[in-house]
Formats: C-alpha cells, structure tokens, sequence
C-alpha cells in the first residue's frame, strides 16, 4: 500500500496511457468488421473465406505479432502503432462473426416489410438490419472492450508503455505492490470501458429496454404463480 501511495502518479500515468492504445482497436474494429460482417452474411461465397480468414487471424499469438508488424508496416518496435494495429486485427476477428450473426438473426419477415414499405437496400440495412443487430453487437463489442485492455499489456514487453509497465517493472524489481497494482486497474479499467459500453447501449438502443419491461412478469403474477 506504501508503494501505491506514493506512485499514484505513476499508476495515473500508465492507466491513460493504456486507455491511449486500447481506444482506438475497439473503434476500428467496429468500423472495419461491420462491412466485413454484411459481406460475409450477403454473400455465401464470402462468407467461408473472410469467417475462415478472422479465425485464423485470432490464432495468432499476440506478442509474436508485436514483433512482426514493424518488419510488415516499416515502424520501430516501441511504436504504439504496432500494438494498435495487432489490436485492431485481434478485435476485427472477432467481430466479423458477431457482425455476421447479428445481421443473420434479423428476421426474413421483417426484411421483406421493409422492402415492400419503400426502403432501399442501403436505408434497409441502416435503418432496421442494423438496429435490430443492436443488441447482438453489443455483446461482442463487450467481449472485444475486455480483451483489448487485457491484451494491451503485452505491449510492456516490447517496451510500449501501459498498465502492463507495472508488471514488467514490479517483476525485474520484485516489488509484488507495483504488480497487483497494475492488475487492480487493469481489471478496473476493463470494467469501465464495459459499463460504458452498456450505457451506450441503453442509450442508443432504447427499445430493448422497453422490449426487456414487457417480456418481464409483474411481480403480482410472479407471486400468483
């Protein structure tokens, strides 16, 4: 506790770090795996080669791919761009299924309403495919938010400075404190980047709120029951 104490500063320090390379993977890949996703779902013969692709692309370990990049892309290896870049794929391999799946799980009735109401294609998927998808998105980008911050301290080992520093630093000097500092707020920095996006969510979804009051029983039939 002495140690946190007198580096809070520091522990401040590696957490915006840290909050610097996590934001930008979950972004992009939501960007990139939503055409991917549609491309996947729209065409049959697509959809074996960019899924098969995105799995592929998830077995590959994290930190030999830290160190491939900067030979593919031309940066130092201390970049930041590398763990961002390995990130981003990370969280687009992931998504590209969910994406796929979602946009699948959209009723064939409700489409066909919506054609035969007057949307286009393109207005069709923005304005019902991708709405109703919400939800199922949603939980993939969960599930991306929490890996990428824990993946982020891998970076420590090739020197980009994170919440993984606190590791690194606290095992070369076997100081424990610094260790399950930076494990306390990673995981705290996970949960808040998780409950953000839940917020999001009930903010920018808010019929699922209505839908999840509906399906709910009323305390009175609960207890009738």
């Amino acid at each position: 506790m002495t140690w946190v104490l007198a580096n809070l500063g520091l522990i401040w320090a590696r957490t915006l770090d840290h909050v610097v390379l996590s934001l930008p993977p979950i972004v992009l890949c939501f960007v990139i795996a939503v055409p991917l996703g549609w491309l996947a779902r729209r065409y049959r013969v697509s959809r074996g080669i960019i899924l098969t692709g995105a799995g592929l692309l998830y077995a590959v370990p994290s930190l030999p791919l830290f160190f491939v990049l900067p030979a593919v892309i031309g940066t130092g290896l201390r970049s930041p761009l590398n763990v961002i870049i390995a990130l981003t794929l990370y969280g687009v391999a992931l998504m590209v299924r969910v994406v796929a799946d979602g946009l699948e799980s959209v009723d064939a009735d409700v489409r066909q309403s919506a054609s035969a109401v007057g949307y286009s294609a393109w207005s069709r998927f923005w304005q019902v495919e991708l709405p109703l998808a919400g939800p199922v998105l949603l939980a993939g980008m969960r599930v991306v938010a929490v890996s990428t911050v824990s993946l982020v301290t891998v970076g420590a080992v090739i020197g980009v400075q994170s919440l993984g520093s606190l590791f690194t630093d606290g095992f070369q000097r076997g100081i424990q404190a610094e260790i399950i500092a930076g494990l306390v707020a990673t995981v705290a920095l996970a949960l808040i980047f998780d409950g953000a996006l839940v917020l999001a969510g009930r903010v920018l979804m808010p019929w699922t709120r209505k839908v999840a009051a509906v399906r709910a029983p009323a305390p009175a039939e609960v207890s009738a029951a």
